[in-house]
């Protein structure tokens, strides 16, 4: 009897591990969804978008793109974190998915309950005012800045852009500087066009590339080690005497742990292709986004790499959000 129950017991293991395998070789079989973790028309929709044509392209199935903003990006991450892990529901988020996992606490996952497929594009942090300002770059304002307290503004409280900012002020330029947080991205942009805060911290391809290239807004400083080409005369923290500090958000693909390694392959893979693509390059140029290509292993440590960053400044800041 027992012979028979250890009989049937490796049967069982035996027929998930061929029923994973078929799955694997087999996939995709069914329409993709992507549950983008922000709102349509922002930056994670756009490239959610871009990219899925590509993939539906390649991959000669549907695929649906379905927006579940809130809680900084954690609601779309917690669907995915327990959604099958087969392939067909995959996260696209932010730099966000490295932040929350020091920054919130009241979170129903965790780094580890992902797996990166791909991190396809990233955009410098950026620092920018209005014309009026006297400063042409941060080494001025710094200077400044010093003895006084000076505001600046950003998409929401715990963004990348809030984080980066507030430690650069306070850990490195040593300011005094008071956050001031818009309800995403286009507020922001214009309480600096308006005049109502000194400065704002935002992503360069937040839509801040387009106001600094028209004349509308003025850059003082990118987080980057060199400049970007779609605002090429907006120096570097560095050249402004603020060296070895970068800072970045990124836009990633990301499916359940669980996923089997060969449909993480095929899904990077067909990303890759798409990212290569001409066309979808200098759009990603143009918006202030850089194309980024590799293996699902240098995503992985790419993350990795970005979880550890922003958890050490989230900590330097003392910043938690329950």
């Amino acid at each position: 009897m027992r012979r028979l129950k250890h009989g049937l017991i490796v049967l069982a293991v035996s027929s998930l591990v061929l029923a994973g395998r078929t799955n694997a070789e087999t996939y995709p079989s069914n329409k993709i969804t992507l549950i983008v973790a922000f709102a349509a028309g922002g930056v994670a929709d756009t490239l959610a978008r871009m990219v899925g044509q590509g993939l539906g392209e390649r991959l000669h199935q549907p695929v649906v793109v379905e927006n579940r903003g809130g809680a900084g990006g954690n609601i779309a991450a917690g669907v995915v974190a327990h959604a099958a892990p087969d392939g067909y529901t995959l996260l696209v988020t932010t730099t966000a998915l490295a932040i929350n996992e020091t920054l919130r606490e009241a979170k129903q996952f965790s780094a580890n309950d992902f797996k990166t497929i791909a991190i396809v594009a990233s955009s410098p942090e950026a620092l920018v005012t209005s014309p009026s300002n006297p400063a042409n770059n941060l080494a001025d304002f710094v200077k400044a800045a010093k003895g006084k307290t000076i505001n600046f503004g950003s998409a929401g409280v715990g963004s990348g852009s809030h984080i980066e900012a507030e430690y650069f002020f306070k850990k490195i330029a040593g300011i005094e500087a008071t956050h001031v947080p818009f309800q995403g991205g286009a507020p922001a942009i214009n309480a600096t066009l308006g005049n109502q805060i000194d400065l704002l911290a935002t992503t360069l391809g937040g839509g801040a590339a387009a106001q600094v290239a028209a004349g509308k807004l003025k850059g003082l400083g990118i987080a980057a080690d060199k400049r970007a080409a779609v605002t090429p005369n907006v120096p570097t923290y560095a050249e402004s005497g603020f060296p070895g500090f970068f800072a970045a958000s990124w836009v990633g693909f990301f499916a359940p742990a669980k996923t089997d390694p060969q449909i993480i392959n095929t899904l990077n893979a067909a990303i890759n292709e798409t990212i290569k693509n001409p066309e979808v390059q200098k759009k990603l140029d143009t918006i202030g986004f850089d194309p980024i290509e590799g293996s699902p292993a240098q995503a992985e440590a790419m993350f990795s790499a970005e979880v550890t960053k922003w958890g050490d400044m989230v900590k330097a800041l003392n910043l938690t959000i329950k």
